[in-house]
């Protein structure tokens, strides 16, 4: 009994979710360490990515922790910070729920760099799941929910170090301290830095590639478990400081900011959170659970691109009350509980005042049927009221159906709502010398009204032998229809940025064909084929998303050596992404040398990666990104008049760095 209560208590903070009851049942059909896993059993389309699978890559932070994941589409954001933008279903961060142990993490006026505030080594593992996420989560997701399990204190090793650096001047040192305070008690102490050194300028155009950058960010984790009596607790401290500087090389802050003497950029983000979480097992029923999650963060960036300025301060509170049970017997299982968000912006842009409060409480209801054979479904509905949404509801539901062995069938329908935090989402755009305008006046965020899509999906996934190797095939489709959206119009002119309510109709359609195969025993095939299909109707007609190739392939190759006396060990890895051409933002009224194509030509990146493993205790990776130099021409529009009215640093469809290779260790103390 002890044991199924402690199974119970891992599972239900340290990724604490309404497909809980599945995520057991994932855990008993595994039985080998592959590093990016999928289950015949679970409900929801999820994946997840181990730890093992982040040592594929350089991975030193979670925005470029998914270039071994075909499911994410990772591309630059613009063209001076190096931020990496992801997309799902062919669609942006902001219509995924990104969530840390199930809190909502990434929004708001974290959506442009959040995702690098996390370090790659604090990750213990990433659920990725498409289409709609769970009731339980909240009301925001639309295109799916990526979820990050941090490493728990309670199974920590003593000490760890990595260090990384590279061609790009790029520095990075992570060290994790732990310690088993009682046989109840365990800490863990994370700390990270950053910093980028010197000014690269690959392509010539007197730009920085990357920015001069520092980081620091710190961590601390308390866990409380108590399995006897049925209590886990989680305690969490951070802290972090960023700093970003780019734009031309000759740009000193101290001398020219505010000035048009140089361009230049300063991004600057002070972050505190603190995050708590209790629960309880009933000691004599284990199916029966009661948890408390809650979570305050303070969000300040201070920053101005050229002579745009732009500073946002976001002070966050969040609280899930969450009930677990069964109807009659474990077949039939309900999750039921209370949630409520805060969130007090100061948001200004030049000298515009965009402050505001939003609030929302709500009640939600999820059922989950599993017969532990072939078949289960969850349905679930919530009913929130939010100050600037109104009162809505919001439902959602996931079936699985497996009609052979090693065969299933997956469908997902639900709907999701959000408010658009236009300027966080979109602050590549700054920096250009585009005006910004609102064409609608009576919506109640940025003047304009909520968003809200309905995502529907089906999937279906094969396993099998070929030759005596394991294989599995798969596909899936999604279609996202929005009947509202905040449409950022970037195609009427090259001299502005639009934002409107839809007029007309917007869809994603997503498709994707998998095949992955064990060419011989350590050695792995992953392949992916992905078509979108995404459109939206603008002022000037109906066009495919800008910055969006319609046809992309992935390709991964994965060996390992066998594990030797002391863990020796080699591990090579290559990765290739080709992209098929993307629809560009206008620039046809602009000068001849500053115009770009209608659509960005293919190209392919290609990434590789050595570890060697001396010992359980010590480990060295080399590495290299982008090995066929490939880079985008005329990165930066205006490049030479940078204050003038062609300037225009945010079409980016390619790499804007050329080759960059890498070099790190690893050294643990178990």
């Amino acid at each position: 009994m002890k044991k199924q209560i402690s199974i119970l208590l891992l599972f239900l903070f340290s990724g604490y979710n309404s497909f809980s009851q599945d995520t057991l049942q994932e855990i008993k059909v595994q039985n080998e360490r592959k590093s990016l896993k999928k289950s015949y059993s679970l409900t929801a389309n999820t994946t997840t990515m181990t730890s093992k699978e982040l040592l594929k890559a350089a991975c030193c932070n979670l925005a470029e922790s998914f270039e071994t994941n075909p499911s994410i589409d990772v591309n630059f954001s613009d063209a001076l910070t190096g931020t990496k933008q992801i997309k799902m279903l062919g669609l942006t961060s902001p219509y995924l729920m990104i969530t840390e142990e199930n809190i909502p993490s990434v929004r708001g006026a974290s959506q442009a760099y959040g995702l690098s505030f996390t370090p790659g080594t604090w990750v213990e593992s990433i659920q990725i799941t498409k289409g709609a996420g769970s009731v339980v989560n909240g009301f925001e997701s639309i295109s799916g929910q990526i979820n990050t399990e941090l490493i728990k204190p309670i199974s920590d090793i003593p000490f760890f170090l990595n260090f990384y650096g590279s061609t790009d001047s790029r520095f990075e040192l992570n060290t994790h301290f732990n310690k088993k305070i009682s046989d109840k008690w365990s800490s863990s102490l994370f700390v990270h830095g950053n910093t980028r050194v010197s000014k690269n300028d690959m392509n010539d155009d007197g730009f920085l590639d990357n920015p001069l950058a520092k980081q620091i960010n710190v961590l601390n984790r308390w866990q409380y478990t108590d399995a006897a009596k049925g209590w886990v607790s989680f305690i969490n401290f951070r802290y972090m400081n960023d700093q970003k500087q780019t734009g031309e090389l000759n740009f000193n802050p101290e001398r020219d900011k505010g000035t048009t003497n140089s361009w230049g950029s300063e991004i600057n983000t002070e972050r505190f959170d603190v995050s708590t979480k209790l629960g309880y097992v009933f000691p004599e029923m284990p199916y029966q659970s009661i948890g408390f999650q809650n979570a305050f963060n303070s969000h300040d960036q201070k920053s101005y691109f050229g002579l745009n300025q732009y500073n946002i301060k976001q002070k966050s509170y969040y609280s899930n009350l969450i009930f677990n049970s069964i109807i009659n017997n474990t077949k039939h299982e309900f999750s039921t509980g209370l949630n409520f968000t805060y969130d007090k912006y100061g948001e200004f842009v030049n000298v515009n005042d965009y402050s505001r409060i939003d609030n929302s409480a709500g009640v939600f209801f999820e059922y989950t049927y599993d017969n532990t054979n072939n078949f289960s479904v969850v349905l679930g509905g919530r009913i929130d009221n939010h100050n600037r949404l109104g009162t809505f509801a919001t439902p959602r539901l996931h079936v699985r159906y497996n009609p052979w062995e090693k065969g299933v069938f997956r469908f997902s329908a639900g709907r999701g709502k959000r408010s658009a935090n236009v300027f966080a989402e979109n602050q590549q755009l700054l920096a250009s010398s585009r005006t910004f305008s609102f064409l609608d006046t009576n919506g109640k965020i940025y003047v304009l009204n909520p968003e809200i899509a309905w995502n529907y999906g089906v999937s279906f996934m094969q396993g099998f032998l070929l030759f005596g190797k394991s294989a599995d095939v798969g596909f899936d489709f999604y279609r996202t229809d929005f009947q509202n959206q905040a449409v950022v119009d970037v195609l009427q002119s090259p001299q502005q940025v639009l934002f409107y309510n839809l007029i007309g109709n917007s869809y994603a359609n997503s498709l994707q064909v998998e095949f992955n195969y064990e060419l011989k025993k350590h050695f792995n095939l992953r392949t992916a084929y992905k078509f979108y299909d995404i459109q939206t109707d603008y002022l000037s007609g109906a066009y495919q998303r800008p910055l969006q190739a319609k046809h992309r392939f992935f390709g991964n190759l994965g060996y390992e050596t066998h594990v030797l006396d002391k863990g020796k060990q080699w591990k090579f890895d290559y990765t290739f992404n080709w992209l098929g051409k993307q629809q560009l933002p206008t620039s046809s009224t602009n000068p001849e040398g500053d115009r770009l194509p209608e659509f960005s030509p293919s190209f392919s990146v290609m990434n590789i990666q050595v570890s060697r493993t001396f010992s359980s205790t010590f480990e060295m990776y080399v590495g290299g990104e982008n090995i066929g130099n490939y880079k985008q021409e005329n990165v930066i529009l205006g490049n030479e008049n940078p204050f003038g009215p062609t300037f225009d640093a945010s079409i980016v469809y390619g790499p804007v760095f050329g080759q960059m290779y890498y070099v790190g260790l690893r050294f643990k103390i178990k």
